[in-house]
């Protein structure tokens, strides 16, 4: 059993940025991603801004090397898991035992919105090929092919926390001896069906989002993908990996299927869980990547577990989601890659747009980038519906 996983790379792309470099520049810039949509067919294109990847799908196939008849799903995650793998420094991908674990929560449905457009006008019409990769684990089997990852694949689905629980069932893999590598995370493109969706729920905000500002109103939808890739002790030890994966929790306080428990009870078990596997004191953790979507319940049950449990002692925090957007399946992905790095990197991320100190909470996020921080240990945050709070802690090598 490998006692120790290390993150040996990662990549990203998002709506501020086709790879990380792209993205941190648009960090250090104070660009977020947000925008009218632009490739995403919506009747919402004037109400809701997005932050959609700055490409349209021919380009992305290009980039990725694949078909551009596929899911954009597809073609998102294939480009950040190449990435990733090209910056751990490990070769050939055939010369190890590697797995490939990715969450996503649309699959291909943009392309069966593609196909439905047609149909319901034409019962004769539609590209039933538009249908193939519907489900959300002929996403993840499309990329691994297309990687040559041969030895294990699954796909995780569990809302906004899939990428993130990507992470955790990808370590348990090498921690167990069945592979190796792991290239774990998540992806997730634009549809109409999670927007409408959203906006049924309403919480979309009809302006760029604000993360834990007392005047928030809602998130924005994002579309992207992040992929870590994890290695073993054994393998770590020829390479120079960024970090180590050194703890993570899942809790589920089961309150109501999209709404967090108004005490954070589930946010506060996933952290507490996180540190202990790691087998840190809260004081330890010298920032954190907050799940902070904007939304009213959301951003007080997180701040009000995060009060509960760092009190008073409170780290450097922000919400990378004021640039990206929220990514869904590809969230918890994009934000360990962020997490990752900045433990490496010693990179505190800024929280765009806050202005005003929510009243129930006695801390406030980072507004400005700063870099070269002693950063020894970093936590990631995803919660998603149904209850599916996830927290991540990564680590300076040691």
């Amino acid at each position: 059993m490998s006692e120790k996983v290390w993150i040996a790379g990662g990549g990203v792309i998002s709506g501020i940025g086709l790879d990380i470099p792209a993205c941190i520049q648009s960090f250090r810039d104070m660009k977020p991603g947000m925008t009218a949509m632009q490739h995403l067919s919506s009747v919402h294109h004037n109400t809701f801004p997005v932050a959609e990847v700055k490409a349209d799908n021919a380009t992305l196939a290009e980039m990725a090397r694949m078909p551009e008849n596929i899911s954009r799903t597809a073609l998102l995650s294939m480009i950040a898991a190449r990435e990733a793998w090209q910056s751990s420094g490990l070769g050939d991908i055939s010369r190890y035992r590697v797995g490939f674990v990715s969450g996503n929560t649309v699959g291909g449905m943009d392309k069966t919105e593609d196909f439905f457009a047609t149909y319901l006008s034409n019962p004769r019409g539609g590209r039933l090929q538009n249908l193939v990769h519907h489900e959300c684990g002929s996403i993840t089997e499309l990329v691994a092919d297309s990687l040559g990852v041969r030895h294990h694949i699954s796909t995780i689905s569990t809302a906004c926390s899939s990428g993130a629980n990507a992470l955790m069932y990808g370590s348990r893999l090498i921690r167990n001896n069945i592979v190796d590598v792991v290239i774990a995370g998540g992806t997730d493109a634009l549809t109409r069906f999670t927007l409408n969706g959203f906006n049924t729920l309403m919480i979309l905000d009809q302006q760029p989002c604000r993360p834990f500002d007392d005047t928030r109103t809602g998130l924005n939808l994002g579309e992207g993908a992040g992929y870590v890739v994890l290695v073993s002790d054994s393998l770590a030890a020829g390479l120079q990996p960024w970090c180590r994966f050194s703890g993570f929790a899942n809790a589920n306080d089961a309150f109501h299927q999209t709404a967090s428990s108004p005490d954070g009870t589930g946010n506060y078990l996933a952290m507490k869980g996180a540190l202990d596997m790691s087998g840190l004191q809260p004081q330890q953790i010298g920032y954190i990547n907050l799940h902070g979507t904007g939304t009213q319940n959301n951003d007080v049950s997180e701040g009000i577990a995060i009060n509960r449990l760092f009190a008073p002692h409170f780290p450097a925090m922000s919400s990378t989601k004021s640039f990206t957007g929220h990514t869904l399946g590809a969230s918890g992905g994009i934000e360990a890659v962020f997490s990752a790095l900045a433990v490496k990197e010693g990179i505190i991320y800024p929280n765009a747009r806050f202005e005003h100190q929510m009243k129930e909470l006695p801390f406030a996020p980072v507004t400005a980038f700063s870099a070269g921080h002693d950063l020894q240990h970093v936590m990631s945050n995803s919660f998603g519906f149904g209850g599916n709070c996830s927290s991540l802690v990564f680590s300076r090598a040691s």
